[in-house]
């Protein structure tokens, strides 16, 4: 979907720079010390317009986020949301880049736990490998997660979540909850909602929701 062109946007963007890592590549396997803590960090791929990242910021304070979103017109709304929680949030960041290998900006076992919502589908096979859920991928995240740490994933995407499974099962990952309908589960209570998410809740339709690790 074209984003609507925002006036102004770097000038709007850098009202929020305490929030934005600059070269955040120099932060790899150094992440702990960017936030002045031990608190574990969690990462989502792809933050939106921000109502799940910040919400969970703000729910969470004993953890550390960070957010990655290309779309700069997008991102904008999520510094926002940020700025509305606290000027001052201090256990979440954004990253406002397009990353092909999240090793490049993590070291080995550096984080918690990764989210994956309502990621582009890319629904034509010769673009699978774009995927944020293709198998590489997967074993990339599993890289920079910690022993225990686990990937969640929510779409409404049929195919995607399919695919998804599938490629969970031949990288030989196992699976810690699982939900073809989200929001009519056990899992729901503690579930915290995207955009998008709230948007087709609103009509009936269903969330597949799987949570994994190696």
């Amino acid at each position: 979907m074209r984003q609507r062109k925002i006036k102004n946007l770097d000038e709007r963007l850098a009202e929020f720079s305490q929030f934005i890592v600059e070269e955040p590549e120099k932060y790899r396997g150094r992440w702990r010390e960017f936030f002045g803590n031990d608190r574990p960090i969690w990462l989502e791929i792809g933050c939106g317009k921000g109502k799940f990242i910040t919400a969970h910021a703000a729910r969470h304070p004993e953890r550390n986020y960070i957010a990655i979103e290309g779309h700069e017109s997008v991102v904008l709304r999520a510094l926002e949301k940020a700025g509305e929680f606290s000027e001052d949030m201090r256990n979440l960041c954004f990253i406002l880049e397009y990353v092909k290998d999240i090793r490049e900006l993590f070291g080995d076992g550096e984080l918690a736990g990764i989210y994956l919502n309502f990621s582009d589908p890319w629904p034509k096979d010769r673009h699978a490998k774009r995927r944020l859920t293709y198998g590489k991928r997967l074993r990339q995240y599993v890289q920079i997660l910690q022993e225990d740490g686990a990937i969640a994933f929510k779409t409404d995407n049929e195919d995607l979540f399919e695919f998804t499974m599938e490629q969970i099962r031949q990288e030989d990952m196992n699976v810690i909850e699982l939900s073809r309908d989200l929001h009519r589960s056990s899992y729901n209570q503690e579930n915290i909602t995207t955009e998008y998410e709230d948007k087709f809740a609103a009509v009936g339709k269903n969330i597949n929701y799987v949570k994994f690790r190696a």
